[in-house]
């Protein structure tokens, strides 16, 4: 019978440092840099109003994201590459370190929400539920359930290009984004990563319950042999995923001990 127990936090775990600049998307800069909404990201109440916007969002409308550096495969800078200079409007270290600040205060608190308020169906075995979300196996470690209770609160958000990047609350999240959002609400990640990134990111080879698939161009993750991916999605429109896919032309990757 499935049940719907707390998850706790995960303790004993090291975070990435945050550095001081947020990479973009899937290697993919969106070149957007709207106004950032004045509430705090990702509380709560903005996951479950977002996730109720997604039903009924444009999926070709801009990201939200603000990406301040650009890096991986796709990329393509403007201008003339041999000029050494800053870009028009290019933002400030002060701007830099206080857009961090918000990012680790946001993330902090939306781990708190994980760990003291979201619940998490499990089951004898991981199953995609009817409204996409995912059932976690009773089983399985704490941390892993906590990765797919964050991966379960944007399961359905749009894929938006770049989206994740510059802010963890976003109107939708592309490849790189989606598997950093799910692993850093567990606190496996500290910062967003490019699917580029992740090639270096824990070890080489499969893990027990998590193992990363990624390349220069794209990344998807098993957990608990159900895949994350925002490739394949079809009508059902979520990242969760039961049917496995060809992982030929991928770096394999695990996190030790999982």
């Amino acid at each position: 019978m499935e049940g719907s127990p707390p998850i706790r936090a995960a303790r004993g775990l090291s975070v990435l440092a945050v550095v001081a600049a947020l990479a973009a998307g899937c290697g993919a800069d969106t070149g957007e840099a709207p106004e950032r909404p004045s509430d705090p990201v990702l509380t709560p109440e903005a996951a479950r109003e977002a996730r109720q916007a997604a039903e009924h969002a444009d999926a070709d409308a801009p990201s939200q994201a603000r990406a301040v550096e650009l890096r991986g495969a796709g990329s393509t800078p403007e201008g003339d590459p041999g000029e050494d200079r800053p870009s028009p409007g290019a933002q400030t270290d002060e701007e830099v370190r206080a857009e961090l600040r918000e990012a680790r205060a946001a993330l902090q608190d939306f781990r708190g929400y994980l760990a003291s308020t979201a619940y998490l169906p499990t089951g004898p075995r991981a199953r995609v539920a009817s409204d996409g979300t995912a059932v976690a196996p009773e089983d399985a470690p704490e941390v892993v359930k906590r990765v797919i209770l964050a991966a379960n609160q944007i399961a359905k958000f749009p894929y938006r290009w770049g989206g994740g990047h510059g802010a963890w609350r976003d109107s939708g999240y592309d490849c790189s984004g989606s598997v950093s959002f799910a692993l850093a609400g567990a606190g496996l990640l500290g910062r967003p990563l490019t699917s580029g990134d992740f090639i270096g990111y824990g070890r080489p080879g499969n893990g027990e319950w998590i193992t990363i698939y990624t390349n220069p161009g794209h990344i998807f993750m098993v957990v608990a042999g159900l895949r994350f991916d925002t490739s394949g999605r079809g009508r059902s429109g979520t990242r969760w995923q039961e049917a496995p896919r060809s992982t030929a032309g991928f770096a394999v990757r695990h996190i030790p001990g999982l």
